[in-house]
């Protein structure tokens, strides 16, 4: 195929990365620690809450999971409570802790955790003698969760949210940033998120004192001794300095590449606001603003004449241009299949009939016209 990949959601450089990796090569702190991750924390913070919450980056938003659900207590034995619509990483840190997931449906208003399902959730696993040690609830795609439901409802049972913002950064609820609303916050800044240290994420905490038991487990619990000594099972979390000059670079652009993704959705709301039976996923009210970090469509058959999520997959695939269905459900995973699951069936609906679409900051006018090209035809409107 000669015409070139147009990517879901690619890297995109601002420029200053270079300078602060090769600050980190001409000072020889290319080792974990140095002035790039302080600086990154640092930078993180003001954005977030202009300094009110602490931030540790580490490895992965993976391993800030993990991490978060070791300072939450989760052993093994106990339950978690998990959104079912998400990417596994979401997941597989409780089984690092030898807990159990107990997953939890969807709402349609923002696809996200169900407070009714999750208040069903947690009285049955009481009456069944367990009572969730932890909530993890996620921001998909950018849109925030219902956080005041579901704050309200891990309150009444005095449960801990563990908030899933790995494809949030930037956006925020009634003005306040995704990121700070749990107990312990998670980001990511894998290569496909809306900034990138190439890998990496990081840890929100409330306090400093909770940030430094953070960073503990995150550098092999290290006892405070003059020889290696350890009194507790530690991870080697921490990220490296080269990586943090990447991400200090990317902050500088964050704000842009928000505008950009918001109007990449602002684009596919055009293209399809003549198209019968296509929703593009949108905020319920102007309390959420989302970074719409990929932009994703449903698709009724019933309304769009036959036409399926899957059938305009495959037509843009055959132009090179990547899409990808949303979330498999944690519950319909073959791994998971086991684990208890409560609700109706909102995000196996959601997952049959929604489709992710190019969404990258860095995309092109030519990038834009190529798609809506094959839309239009797939739709039989003029491109």
């Amino acid at each position: 195929m000669n015409k070139s990949k147009i990517w879901l959601s690619s890297p995109h450089m601002g420029g200053s990365e270079q300078k602060y990796v090769q600050e980190a090569f001409d000072t020889n702190w290319v080792a974990p620690l140095g002035p790039n991750v302080t600086g990154l924390e640092k930078d993180l913070e003001k954005y977030l809450s202009k300094g009110e919450v602490a931030v540790g980056v580490l490895s992965s938003g993976t391993a800030a999971i993990h991490l978060g659900l070791v300072l939450l207590g989760v052993t093994s034995g106990d339950e978690v409570i998990c959104q079912s619509m998400t990417f596994s990483a979401s997941v597989n840190p409780i089984f690092y802790q030898g807990a159990t997931p107990v997953f939890v449906d969807s709402e349609l208003d923002t696809w996200n955790l169900c407070p009714i399902a999750l208040e069903v959730a947690i009285k049955d696993r009481i009456t069944k003698g367990k009572k969730p040690k932890a909530i993890i609830a996620v921001h998909l795609y950018g849109v925030p969760f219902q956080i005041e439901a579901i704050r309200a409802v891990a309150d009444e049972y005095a449960i801990p949210i563990l908030e899933d913002a790995a494809e949030a950064l930037g956006s925020s609820y009634k003005r306040r940033k995704c990121g700070t609303f749990g107990d312990i916050g998670v980001l990511s800044f894998n290569g496909n998120k809306i900034i990138t240290t190439s890998g990496g994420g990081a840890i929100v905490m409330p306090t400093v004192a909770l940030k430094e038991r953070a960073i503990f487990f995150a550098t092999q619990s290290r006892d405070d001794a003059p020889h290696y000594q350890h009194s507790e099972i530690g991870y080697n979390y921490r990220m490296s300095n080269v990586c943090a000059g990447i991400g200090r670079g990317q902050m500088e652009v964050l704000d842009e590449h928000v505008v950009q993704r918001r109007a990449m959705h602002d684009f596919y709301v055009t293209v399809f606001k003549d198209v019968r039976g296509i929703t593009v996923f949108t905020v319920p009210n102007n309390d959420y603003f989302a970074n719409y970090w990929l932009s994703a469509v449903l698709v009724d058959p019933e309304m769009a004449n036959g036409m399926t999520r899957e059938t305009m997959r495959l037509a843009l695939e055959a132009e090179n241009i990547e899409s990808r269905p949303l979330w498999k459900p944690m519950h319909l995973q073959p791994i998971f299949q086991q684990c208890p699951y409560y609700g109706k069936k909102v995000a196996e609906t959601l997952f049959e009939n929604g489709l992710c679409l190019p969404s990258g900051s860095n995309l092109t006018e030519e990038d834009r016209n190529r798609i809506q090209s094959v839309l239009a035809k797939l739709f039989g409107q003029k491109a």
